[in-house]
C-alpha cells in the first residue's frame, strides 16, 4: 500500500495514537469484517510497527486489505490474552488460527447402549460413546476391526431393533442375536470387557483366543478364515507399535510442536494415554502472530473440554505460557502442568525424543503443504526484491566443496515452484582449480560448463541463479553470463548476516530474517552446500581409501597391497632402503631402485600440490571465513573423515544423475 494512500496513513495515525497500555486489537476490512484479532501488552508499539521498516509480503496483504483498526485496553496482558481468543472464537478471523479441520484420523466408537455396537468413524460425538484412537494407518485400523467382527459375534446391524426372527448374520454365526434375545446382556458384556482391554493394551487373553482360533481354522484346512485372522493379529500388532513409546511413564499427556514457514504454520500434537501414543495429529493453519505467541494461541483453540486436557503438557517454549496454566484452571477448575522439555527435567531423553518426533511430524507436513501449492508468496516477494522481469519459478543455485583445495565439487541444484526438482541436481569435478583454492574460479568453471551446454543444447535456462557467496562470486558469475550473451538475474546469499548481493553492486539488500523470499533463497543454498559436500565426501574417501602405491610404476596391486602394509605411507617408503625393498617384494635390487626413484617422484608431487594449495588461501578468489576454514579442515581431515555419513543424498534418483566427468560431452 502505498505511503500515500489516504487508508494507509488514517490506520497509521490510529496506530500513534493507541495507548501505551495492554489490550487487544482487530482489523476490519472495507465490509466491517473482521480480518485479524492480535493482543498486545504495549498496543502503541506493536500497532506501529506494522507501519515501520520493509515487512514481508503476509503482512502487506493484511495492511492492504485493511480499512479500520479498533482497539480495547485491558488491566494487565493476561485480560489481553483472555479477550483476544473470545474475540478470535466469536469472529473468526481469516488471518488467525483456524482448526475446522482438524482432528481427520479415524477412531473407533464404542456405543453407549444396551447391546453396544464397534465401528469406524472420523466424527466424535459426546453421547457418552467410547472412543480410542485416532489410528494414522486407516488400512490396518480395517483389518483390525475386521477379526474382531470374526472372532465376537456382536451386532452389525445400525439400529437395535427387536425382532421376531434372527438375520443372516447369526445363522453364519457372525452376531448372537440379541435383538431375538438368543443372548442375556451379561453375557453380551464380556464380548466387549475383552475388547476394551484389546484395544487398552491389556488383551493378552484375547490374542491368545485369535491365535488358538487361526491355528484351529488352519488344522481344519479353512486357510481363508485363518489368512484373515492372522492379517488381523498383524494389524493389531502394527496399531500398538505405532502407538507405544518405548519405556515411557504411565502418566497421560500431550507433546505439542509447531514448525513454520512464512505464514504457513502446521502444529502437531503428540497424546499419550496410560502410556501408550494414541495418534499424531497435524493442524494446519495461517497466523501472522510472532513465533513466541503461536503456542499459547492454539493451546487456547485446541483445549475445549476438560476431559480432552490431560495432567502434563509437555512444550518447546514455556513464553506466553503462564497464561494457559491459569486459563484452564479458571475455565476448566482443572489443574495441568506445562512443562519445557529441557535436558534438567526427570526422564528428559524420553522427553525430548517424543518432542523431536512432533516437530519433524509438523515439519513434513510443511513440506507437503508447500509441494501442494507451491512457494508463491516467497517467490513473489523475490520478484519485487531483485526487480525480476518475472516469478523465479526455475531456481537453480550453486556452492563449491573442497578440503584445503584437493578434489573440489561443485554443486548445482534447481527448484522448481519453490520446491526441490532433484532430477536436474547436477554435479562438477573441477579441473582448472584442482589442488588450489579459488572460489571465484570455480564458480566461473561450473556456470561456464553449465550454460554453455544448455546453449548449445537450446534448452530452457533459470529464471534466477543463486550463488552461495558474496559480491566477488556473484560478480564472477556475471561475467561468464555475459560473455556467453545471456542475461540470467543473479543473486548471492552470504552466510555472516544473510545478505543479498546482486552483480556490480556493493552494497547488500538487507531483508526482514522473516521473509519469505529469504526464506526460500536459505533453503536453495542450504540443499546446495548439502548435495556440494555430499558429493566431495565420497570422492574424499574414495580417495583416502585407494592404495597410492599403485600409482608407483612396476607395482601392481599385489605389490601395492605388501608396500602398504609394510610403510602405509609413501614417506615411510622413500626412506627405506633399496635392499629392504629387494627383499620384501622378492626382486632385483635395479628394480627396487627403480621403483623408489618413482615414489620420490610422486612424493615431491604431492607435498608440491600441499604448498601450491597453502599459497592460495590468501588469494583474491577465497574469502577469509573460507580461507581458515580450509586451514583448519586440512588440519583435522583425517579425523573427520572417520564421522562421515555418505548416504545424504539416498532419496536422490541416481539413474538420472549426471556427473560431467563421466559424459562425452562435459556439462
Amino acid at each position: 500500500m502505498s505511503l500515500n494512500n489516504p487508508v494507509w496513513q488514517k490506520l497509521h495515525e490510529t496506530a500513534l495514537k493507541a495507548p501505551s497500555s495492554s489490550g487487544v486489537y482487530m482489523w476490519r476490512n472495507s465490509q466491517g469484517t473482521v480480518i485479524y484479532v492480535g493482543k498486545a501488552k504495549n498496543l502503541k508499539n506493536r500497532l506501529s510497527s506494522y507501519f515501520a521498516g520493509n515487512k514481508d509480503i503476509k503482512t502487506r496483504l493484511l495492511v492492504s486489505h485493511a480499512q479500520s483498526i479498533e482497539y480495547i485496553t485491558t488491566a494487565n496482558e493476561y485480560e489481553a490474552f483472555l479477550l483476544e481468543n473470545n474475540l478470535i472464537k466469536k469472529y473468526t478471523p481469516r488471518y488467525n488460527i483456524d482448526l475446522k479441520d482438524g482432528k481427520s484420523y479415524p477412531v473407533i466408537r464404542i456405543t453407549k447402549e444396551e447391546f453396544p455396537r464397534l465401528f469406524k468413524t472420523r466424527y466424535v460425538i459426546q453421547d457418552g460413546s467410547t472412543y480410542y484412537g485416532p489410528f494414522p494407518d486407516v488400512a490396518a485400523l480395517d483389518s483390525f476391526i475386521d477379526a474382531l467382527y470374526r472372532i465376537y459375534p456382536i451386532r452389525l446391524c445400525k439400529k437395535f431393533k427387536k425382532r421376531n426372527a434372527p438375520c443372516m448374520y447369526y445363522h453364519i454365526g457372525r452376531c448372537k442375536a440379541p435383538c431375538c434375545e438368543k443372548i442375556s446382556k451379561e453375557s453380551y458384556s464380556e464380548f466387549f470387557g475383552e475388547i476394551y482391554e484389546l484395544l487398552e493394551g491389556k488383551g493378552d487373553n484375547t490374542i491368545e483366543k485369535i491365535t488358538m482360533e487361526m491355528k484351529n481354522a488352519a488344522k481344519q484346512m479353512n486357510f481363508e478364515k485363518a489368512a484373515r485372522l492372522r492379517d488381523g493379529l498383524a494389524a493389531l500388532n502394527k496399531l500398538q507399535n505405532q502407538n507405544v513409546v518405548e519405556d515411557f511413564s504411565q502418566e497421560d499427556r500431550d507433546y505439542i510442536a509447531h514448525y513454520r514457514e512464512g505464514e504457513l504454520v502446521s502444529f502437531t500434537v503428540l497424546k499419550i494415554r496410560g502410556g501408550k501414543m494414541q495418534g499424531r495429529d497435524n493442524y494446519r493453519v495461517t497466523s501472522l502472530n510472532e513465533d513466541n505467541e503461536l503456542l499459547p494461541e492454539f493451546m487456547n483453540a485446541y483445549y475445549t473440554d476438560a476431559s480432552d486436557i490431560p495432567p502434563s503438557i509437555y512444550v518447546t517454549t514455556q513464553e506466553g505460557l503462564d497464561f494457559i496454566t491459569r486459563w484452564v484452571k479458571e475455565t476448566f477448575d482443572i489443574e495441568t502442568n506445562i512443562i519445557l522439555v529441557t535436558d534438567s527435567i526427570e526422564n528428559a531423553p524420553r522427553h525430548k525424543a517424543a518432542i523431536e518426533m512432533t516437530i519433524q511430524n509438523a515439519k513434513e507436513d510443511i513440506i507437503r503443504r508447500l509441494r501442494e501449492r507451491g512457494d508463491t508468496p516467497a517467490m513473489q516477494e523475490l520478484k519485487e526484491i531483485l526487480n525480476l522481469p518475472s516469478l523465479p519459478v526455475r531456481i537453480e543455485g550453486f556452492d563449491i566443496a573442497h578440503i584445503g583445495g584437493r578434489l573440489p565439487v561443485a554443486s548445482l541444484i534447481s527448484f522448481y515452484n519453490g520446491n526441490p526438482d532433484k532430477k536436474n541436481y547436477r554435479y562438477f569435478r573441477l579441473k582448472t582449480t584442482d589442488g588450489i583454492i579459488d572460489d571465484f574460479n570455480s564458480m566461473r568453471e561450473a556456470t561456464s560448463r553449465r550454460y554453455s551446454r544448455l546453449l548449445n543444447e537450446g534448452a530452457e535456462l533459470p529464471d534466477l541463479i543463486m550463488i552461495d557467496g558474496g559480491i566477488g562470486q556473484v560478480n564472477a558469475v556475471d561475467g561468464v553470463l555475459k560473455s556467453l550473451g545471456l542475461n540470467i538475474p543473479i543473486v548471492g546469499l552470504a552466510k555472516r548476516d544473510e545478505e543479498l548481493y546482486v552483480p556490480h553492486n556493493p552494497n547488500p539488500i538487507l531483508v526482514p530474517k522473516r521473509s519469505d523470499g529469504l526464506r526460500l533463497l536459505q533453503r536453495v543454498r542450504d540443499e546446495t552446500h548439502r548435495f556440494a559436500t555430499t558429493q566431495n565426501q565420497k570422492l574424499r574417501t574414495k580417495f583416502n581409501t585407494q592404495n597410492l602405491f599403485k600409482d608407483i610404476t612396476g607395482v601392481g596391486e599385489k605389490r601395492a597391497a605388501v608396500l602398504l602394509k609394510k610403510y602405509v605411507t609413501l614417506e615411510d617408503l622413500c626412506a627405506a632402503a633399496v635392499s629392504e625393498v629387494s627383499e620384501l617384494l622378492k626382486i632385483d635390487e635395479e628394480l627396487a631402485k627403480t621403483i623408489l626413484t618413482e615414489a620420490h617422484v610422486l612424493l615431491d608431487n604431492q607435498n608440491t600440490a600441499k604448498e601450491k594449495a597453502r599459497k592460495s588461501l590468501g588469494a583474491v578468489g577465497t574469502t577469509w571465513q573460507k580461507a581458515a576454514s580450509a586451514q583448519s579442515t586440512i588440519d583435522l581431515a583425517s579425523a573427520a573423515l572417520d564421522d562421515e555419513s555418505l548416504d545424504d543424498d539416498d532419496d536422490l534418483d541416481k539413474s538420472k544423475l549426471q556427473v560431467a566427468d563421466e559424459e562425452p560431452d562435459y556439462d
